[in-house]
């Protein structure tokens, strides 16, 4: 195959530019966010989410014009510095700014008009609803706009498998909106941030990403938002889907295997612009030698659904079925998913979901389905479209 490829050596002289532009303090001025360490406040909306967006005639780019790109960063081990350049697992999260990001990858100018937005700078562990919220507001804002044709999100790999679904579900459009993480920081030696960086433009540029949903493109892999989940968390190679990627990126072209058949984007009936909070959903991690004590927290808490994260098929322990049935009776939603990496929960298995009214998650792991019950439950409270939202996304 020939073509013309990116810069040569792209992961060594990436790592290595990035290296030099955090330990030098070069570069231009970071743009400024919350704090890295503090949640941002419900009234700290991003600059881009307040701005009013140019109207949405969705003019792709003319032929012949690079595709125009935003990359939003917030944070996460793909803007983290390490001490050393052997530190490859020990370093600081969400310290580098997106104009460095932007400016270690040279090759990203061959591909897209790229510009950079901060909207956080923190470890992705430490997000909440609130910037869940804010952030999918700042995007929707942006791909409204006649000169955004995709957007790249730079994200912690922590819960960038939650975000991806999140926005999959509530910002409507077409658009390709793309996920990157990294599993090693800018500084390390044979750090990844800066090829899954350029690969995201790529996948964000291309014409052939739009409709199908959020993605998440890392090590050469296209895995769709709705399906990817990270099972190993010190090797570059942490994420994936028991369906498989969506495709994959090679020397800067897109290749595609499969396309997303749930709902999303513009087939959602979720809408981020009508959604101000979201309702609190909580996890109980199931096991042998249960206590019922963690679910009564939860509903003390506040939670207006819980997500019993079961063994094998969400199976729920004989002296477990009545203090669900209880929750269930005080109008808590009760839903069956599985602390197992793959299959899906089958309703009326294990347990008479029917009889007990209560909810299966289908394939989606207990973070995946905390998601989309959070969501859910901003229109209906009633279990049985529960359960059809989440045979359909």
């Amino acid at each position: 195959m020939t073509r013309s490829a990116p810069a040569p050596h792209l992961r060594l002289f990436a790592s290595a530019s990035l290296a030099a532009l955090l330990l030098a303090g070069g570069g231009a001025r970071a743009l400024e966010g919350p704090d890295p360490g503090k949640p941002a406040a419900a009234t700290d909306r991003p600059a881009a989410a307040t701005e009013k967006p140019a109207a949405a005639t969705d003019k792709p780019a003319a032929a012949g014009q690079k595709a125009r790109v935003v990359i939003v960063a917030t944070g996460g081990t793909i803007a983290g510095a390490g001490a050393d350049a052997a530190n490859s697992a020990t370093y600081q999260a969400a310290k580098v700014p997106v104009d460095k990001l932007i400016a270690a990858v040279p090759a990203i100018a061959q591909v897209a008009e790229v510009r950079g937005e901060q909207a956080f700078q923190i470890a992705s562990e430490s997000f909440t609803n609130v910037q869940l919220v804010q952030l999918a507001k700042q995007v929707s804002a942006l791909v409204k706009r006649d000169d955004v044709d995709g957007v790249v999100i730079t994200h912690g790999t922590d819960t960038v498998e939650e975000t991806a679904f999140f926005l999959d579900l509530v910002v409507k459009t077409d658009k390709p909106i793309v996920m990157v993480a990294s599993m090693r920081p800018s500084t390390a030696i044979s750090a990844d941030g800066a090829l899954n960086l350029l690969d995201a433009v790529v996948v964000a540029a291309a014409k052939d990403s739009r409709a199908k949903g959020v993605l998440l493109t890392m090590n050469d892999e296209i895995q769709a938002g709705r399906d990817t989940t990270k099972r190993v968390n010190i090797k570059p190679s942490a994420f994936f889907s028991q369906w498989g990627p969506l495709g994959m990126v090679v020397e800067g072209k897109t290749y595609w295997f499969r396309a997303p058949v749930k709902r999303h984007g513009t087939t959602s009936e979720f809408d981020i612009d009508a959604i101000e909070t979201l309702p609190e959903v909580a996890i109980v991690y199931g096991s042998g030698n249960m206590n019922p004590a963690p679910y009564a927290a939860a509903v003390a808490g506040g939670a207006k659904a819980i997500v019993h994260a079961g063994t094998g098929n969400g199976s729920v322990a004989g002296y477990l079925v009545d203090t669900l049935k209880d929750i269930r009776s005080k109008g808590v939603q009760v839903i069956r998913s599985s602390r197992v990496g793959d299959g899906f929960v089958l309703r009326n298995a294990e347990q008479p979901d029917d009889t007990y009214d209560w909810v299966v998650a289908h394939d989606l792991n207990p973070q995946k389905a905390k998601i989309l019950a959070a969501v859910a439950l901003t229109k209906t409270q009633d279990s049985k479209e529960l359960q059809r939202i989440f045979w359909q996304y």
